[in-house]
């Protein structure tokens, strides 16, 4: 089996998309071939995959093997409206088919998959699926990547504790931005006296790559 990292959020709008090209552009230095996936994307107008263009886009620059991929390769579930999958698809039964033989197609050229969620944990597919029972069907380790506003301790902790109860190993980045600056004082000090390591997205891509690939 090769290595599938699956990259899920606190909520929507934290930075997956930017953390999964971090990921691949550190993960492409150390001479790992890479590829990715974003098994569901809503919100496609007209065709456009906003999210999974710009991860092919990427992926394409850091392995040579994947020049050939088009959108539907790594995006083989789309939507129209911008909303959950199982509202955006009335309900429709996941294809999990599907999603894994273009998994297993991309591994054919690759070392590491990095797979995209869409929105937190708990967001609905349909009747059987949330996303993060979309993290055990594909059997991958999982990256929660959470905000740096005020608010993170109890998303960070809940999202941490559903991925716990599933026995997902994982690994937590914080997405902080620029106008992130009150986390210093209101919340990294809970987490660092309490014991919880604060991997920060943009500092310490290199220590999440070691995490995750040991996993």
């Amino acid at each position: 089996m090769k290595k599938r990292i699956f990259v899920t959020a606190t909520n929507t709008d934290i930075g997956k998309t930017y953390t999964t090209k971090l990921l691949l552009k550190e993960f492409a230095s150390r001479g790992i071939l890479v590829g990715v996936l974003k098994p569901i994307e809503t919100g496609v107008i007209d065709g456009i995959a906003k999210d999974g263009e710009a991860l092919l886009e990427c992926v394409k620059q850091l392995n040579p093997k994947l020049w050939s991929l088009d959108i539907d390769d790594i995006v083989p579930i789309t939507y129209e409206l911008a909303a959950a999958p199982f509202v955006a698809s009335n309900n429709t039964p996941l294809d999990l088919k599907k999603i894994l033989l273009k998994l297993e197609e991309l591994e054919a050229s690759c070392d590491l998959v990095i797979i995209e969620g869409a929105g937190g944990l708990y967001v609905p597919i349909d009747d059987n699926y949330k996303m993060i029972d979309l993290i055990t069907a594909l059997n991958a380790v999982a990256l929660l990547v959470t905000h740096c506003s005020l608010g993170c301790i109890n998303d960070t902790l809940l999202s941490q504790k559903a991925l716990r109860e599933r026995k997902i190993p994982h690994a937590v980045a914080f997405n902080c931005k620029s106008e992130d600056e009150s986390f210093l004082t209101l919340s990294e000090p809970y987490f660092k006296q309490t014991g919880f390591e604060v991997l920060k997205v943009d500092e310490n891509i290199d220590t999440l790559c070691d995490v995750l690939y040991n996993l």
